[in-house]
């Protein structure tokens, strides 16, 4: 089997995380399809098809940003590579619409990537004077200055300890709710500001930035992300040949805790009471659970590309 690819350079900077060992958990073979759920710049679809001749590769992704620059950048491999531009809830309809009706092998990087980190122009940065808006999908729904400048700082405070974990929730919400009252928030920086001015100094994270949770929240809000990974892995696995691999790649607990919870479920056999003296529920195994804690990556990863920090692998094998 061939190695990963160098990473890439110029407009292809952003590094995917863990991609020696995603290559290695879903061993691609020739002549087996494999998808790229989350394709974004096209790291994992590269490092799989550079992997072994005759591999076929289905990427999709919500963000038409994202397909364009993975299209470029994944052209050398020609008809080895289809791109759907499609959330990968709708994992199904993209793999049939590139004639699989299964296929061999899934990943799926859950985690936001560089570029639109630092070039969306949609607001995913705490520094960037760009419109409060980081919907993935720029056709889609409704914005994140839409939130913060309508909700009531109960339901805003709200979102963003339900999906950023924030102690100082409240704090933050009453503050964006009466700056509002000046004036909307129009952009990522404003927002910034108010947050980092709204949680004690002492408790600023010292290797991330203070706004860092509320960022996610309503990202995650936005994009209804969690939701949106309940779909696609109830989606995913009835996907997959037997004995082929599904390889899910999360960077905050919120997420870990969906994707180990469903593969749990799918890896039981029964999930009746155990005091119950016969199965009544009917349900048998469908996955097989490989690594029992997460895969993490290695520290000169880490020391390379400081975005693997958070990351998270869990790999499970279809029965």
């Amino acid at each position: 089997m061939k190695t990963a690819p160098d990473p890439p350079t110029d407009e292809t900077s952003h590094s995917s995380v863990m991609l020696e060992e995603t290559v290695s958990y879903l061993n691609p073979r020739p002549g087996k399809i494999y998808v790229d759920a989350t394709l974004g710049m096209g790291g994992h679809s590269e490092a799989i098809l550079s992997s072994v001749d005759g591999v076929k590769v289905i990427g999709i992704d919500s963000d038409p940003d994202s397909v364009e620059a993975a299209k470029k950048r994944l052209e050398r491999f020609g008809e080895r590579i289809e791109i759907v531009n499609s959330n990968f809830t709708g994992i199904e309809e993209a793999a049939r619409s590139c004639g699989a009706l299964a296929v061999d092998g899934i990943i799926a990087d859950l985690g936001i990537s560089s570029r639109q980190l630092e070039g969306s122009g949609r607001g995913f940065s705490f520094t960037a004077d760009e419109p409060l808006d980081m919907r993935m999908n720029p056709a889609s729904g409704e914005t994140a200055a839409d939130i913060v400048n309508t909700l009531p700082a109960r339901e805003l405070a709200g979102i963003i300890k339900k999906y950023g974990e924030e102690k100082f929730a409240s704090k933050i919400a009453n503050a964006i709710a009466r700056s509002r009252e000046e004036k909307p928030l129009e952009t990522a920086r404003e927002l910034a500001l108010i947050v980092a001015g709204s949680i004690p100094v002492k408790f600023h994270p010292p290797r991330t930035h203070p706004a860092t949770r509320v960022f996610q929240a309503l990202r995650i809000h936005v994009n209804d992300e969690i939701s949106s990974l309940e779909i696609f892995l109830q989606k995913a696995v009835p996907l997959l040949s037997a004995g082929s691999r599904i390889v899910i790649i999360s960077f905050h607990s919120l997420e870990d805790r969906v994707v180990k919870r469903a593969f749990n479920l799918m890896n039981a056999a029964c999930i009746c009471p155990p005091e119950l003296p016969m199965c009544g529920c009917g349900k048998s195994q469908i996955l097989k659970v490989i690594e029992r804690k997460p895969v993490l990556p290695g520290a000169s990863e880490v020391r390379r590309n400081p975005r693997a920090r958070s990351s998270k692998m869990r790999v499970a094998e279809k029965i």
